[in-house]
């Protein structure tokens, strides 16, 4: 029994879900002392997250941006690097997709791929600045990340005030073009037939009643492409070695330099997708003047954290975390309690997460008592 104790609280899962468990604890405990009942609460929540097939599907379109930014934060962690830059790096893709989507012409298909392949590598050469800041000068990448988030939201609000960009009588550019655009069978869900089938479907025709589209399928790809880049190639153990111990990876012959400009890059591109998709996936299929950032890069950081810098474990992470945001404004809505309570849960997991190192060091020390009995 104490062997398999041992061996369980060794497993990266087991404090991640004791974390998230913890952080459903503090909510309760938060709630219950604002004179609210949990478990209405809780009950509310999830029902906001689960009692009709369209809420479980907005919560999946959700999750795309923020799965995408928190694989990017953790690729950039995997080789050594904390890119606080996916916020800036997902508005340069957002703008990309806006204005390639609306003034570039072409097929179906090909159009929303030419978008995506630009936007990955506006926001590479975006986030390659910032890697080469550091192997040229030695400037810290958190620190040149930050000031690029400004750069990207006033270039965003820059690029808008040209002349003609503009949709008249907003402060938002136009739509991008409907080949350009990833919606799920959009034009079939307008036609007759489609509106029949979704009135019709208590299960599927709700399903596809949101704006569910494409980019599920392209972000679980770009998922599968980086952890496979990371642990089995020969480049993404070079990163990885340079994320591990700079140093030893120097002496070993790597480059540390180019490999923290090429991380960069690719965490980079990362986070643009999420913006291109974001854009060109969901209604209005357009940008907007931004007075602040939008929040998906920052939110993909606790993404990240949460699953423990894994690229495949941001796809849990970043679906658990739409889930609780969307379904917090039931709490307030159905028993008036406020929503930023999800903030102190997710805060709370986070929280706990970044202790999670705790864990091991508890199962060695029980493993040495029951050896200390055993003699």
């Amino acid at each position: 029994m104490r062997s398999k104790v041992v061996s369980l609280l060794k497993k990266p899962m087991t404090g991640i879900i004791i974390s998230v468990f913890v952080g459903f604890i503090v909510g309760a405990i938060v709630l219950g002392a604002a004179g609210y009942n949990p478990i209405e609460a809780y009950g509310s929540m999830f029902g906001g997250m689960f009692r009709k097939p369209k809420y479980v599907s907005q919560i999946i379109i959700n999750a795309i941006p923020i799965i995408l930014t928190g694989l990017s934060v953790s690729f950039a962690f995997k080789t050594g690097l904390f890119n606080i830059g996916a916020e800036g790096q997902y508005i340069m893709g957002t703008v990309t997709a806006a204005m390639l989507g609306y003034y570039l012409s072409l097929p179906g298909i090909i159009h929303p791929a030419v978008i995506l392949v630009a936007a990955f590598l506006v926001g590479g050469l975006f986030g390659a600045l910032a890697g080469w800041l550091k192997a040229r000068f030695g400037v810290h990448e958190v620190i040149s990340t930050i000031m690029l988030n400004w750069i990207a939201l006033y270039f965003n609000n820059f690029i808008l005030s040209l002349p003609g960009v503009k949709k008249t009588g907003t402060q938002a550019s136009n739509e991008v073009l409907e080949t350009a655009r990833l919606t799920f069978m959009g034009a079939w869900k307008k036609s007759d037939a489609g509106k029949d089938f979704i009135r019709n479907n208590p299960i599927w025709g709700d399903f596809m009643r949101t704006d569910v589209h494409w980019g599920v399928l392209i972000s679980i790809i770009v998922v599968i492409v980086a952890w496979y880049f990371l642990n089995r190639t020969t480049k993404g153990f070079e990163l990885r070695a340079v994320g591990f111990n700079q140093y030893a990876a120097e002496f070993a012959g790597i480059n540390v330099k180019k490999n923290t400009i090429i991380a960069m890059f690719i965490a980079g591109g990362i986070a643009a997708l999420a913006g291109a998709i974001h854009i060109l996936g969901t209604n209005p299929f357009r940008i907007s003047v931004l007075p602040i950032t939008e929040g998906y890069g920052w939110d993909g950081i606790s993404v990240s954290l949460i699953a423990n810098n894994n690229p495949i474990g941001c796809i849990l992470s970043g679906l658990l975390f739409s889930g609780l945001n969307y379904g917090g404004g039931s709490i307030q809505s159905d028993i008036g309690a406020p929503s930023e309570i999800i903030d102190i849960m997710i805060g709370s997991i986070v929280f706990c997460v970044a202790l999670v190192s705790i864990f091991p060091m508890i199962a060695d020390k029980i493993k040495r008592k029951g050896d200390a009995h055993a003699k």
